[in-house]
């Protein structure tokens, strides 16, 4: 399997039981239909994960599962969120001896480091493990801004050479490419701008609604890369109310209860988080509801040559 930072790759949510416990049944279900609609890799541990409510065992546990499911179709990907540079380490070079085929790397958590120790902390961790690394730049959610100056310093570690770009500044994509050409490839990480970020030259979408609806992602990212924008926008404007789940502080709960609008997953949460309740609950599954009605029919878009633009 040649690794590459391109196409659709699924932050997928954890799947849990009512009890709490990891339901790995519900989570083969999601991951085979990831699969089956064209995906291009599966993220673990991310937000969506629940990763900051998952012990080590857990992902351990995750990542064999996954890895095993996806039989080597696709490469799988975890997601690196610690509080001090030695548990980053920890954990990567757990990941690797459990098989994972890349990382994604948030800065370090709760202490809000400054830009030259988010650059080491990156550097020390890129220098631990020959693993490729995509950085997670969100300064919206995590306060912490990877800026064109900082990625010049660590593109000098031959295994970072992604970004998951979430800085919700379409312009930024243009930045990117501008300065670094193809030596940065960069992952749209908002799922409101993601047919726009493919638009301006992004290579791929670690998307979070494709957890529920696997193909209409794929099609979009496999239609706009083909050049048939009309198609792609004709989905991506069906898409967009469902999209805007994503950019909301209970993510989690919103596209859970659209996996089981699908029956590829269950609104299980592990607490603090809870199932949502009352007026806002009701606002979410008439989202749902509205855009299971009008879902589209998709072309064949799994074979699709990519256009040269």
């Amino acid at each position: 399997m040649v690794f590459s930072w391109s196409g659709v790759m699924p932050a997928v949510t954890t799947k849990f039981t009512k009890d709490g416990a990891l339901d790995l049944d519900m989570f083969q279900v999601n991951i085979e239909a990831q699969v089956a609609a064209g995906v291009n890799g599966i993220i673990l541990g991310g937000t969506l994960g629940e990763a900051s409510t998952l012990t080590g065992p857990e992902k351990e546990t995750l990542l064999k599962r996954t890895i095993g499911i996806v039989d080597g179709k696709v490469p799988v990907i975890l997601n690196i969120a610690e509080q001090t540079t030695q548990g980053a380490i920890d954990a990567v070079k757990a990941a690797e001896k459990n098989g994972a085929s890349g990382l994604m790397m948030l800065p370090p958590m709760r202490y809000k480091a400054n830009d030259f120790e988010t650059v080491t902390y990156f550097q020390e961790v890129a220098r631990s493990t020959d693993l490729p690394i995509m950085i997670y730049n969100n300064p919206i959610d995590y306060g912490i801004m990877v800026t064109l100056d900082m990625f010049e310093t660590l593109l000098k570690e031959k295994n970072i050479t992604a970004v998951k770009e979430s800085t919700r500044d379409i312009s930024n994509v243009t930045r990117i490419k501008n300065r670094f050409g193809d030596r940065l490839k960069i992952l749209t990480g908002v799922d409101t701008l993601g047919l726009e970020s493919l638009l301006m030259g992004a290579e791929g979408w670690v998307a979070g609604l494709v957890c529920a609806f696997p193909a209409e992602t794929v099609a979009i990212y496999k239609l706009a890369k083909a050049g048939r924008i009309k198609e792609a926008l004709e989905i991506y404007r069906w898409f967009l109310p469902l999209l805007e789940l994503d950019i909301n502080p209970q993510l989690v709960q919103n596209i859970k209860l659209a996996e089981v609008a699908t029956g590829i997953g269950t609104e299980n949460v592990r607490a603090p988080r809870l199932p949502l309740q009352g007026a806002e609950r009701e606002r979410v599954l008439k989202i749902i509801e509205i855009g299971m009605a009008n879902r589209p029919q998709l072309p064949d878009y799994l074979h699709l040559e990519e256009a040269m633009i």
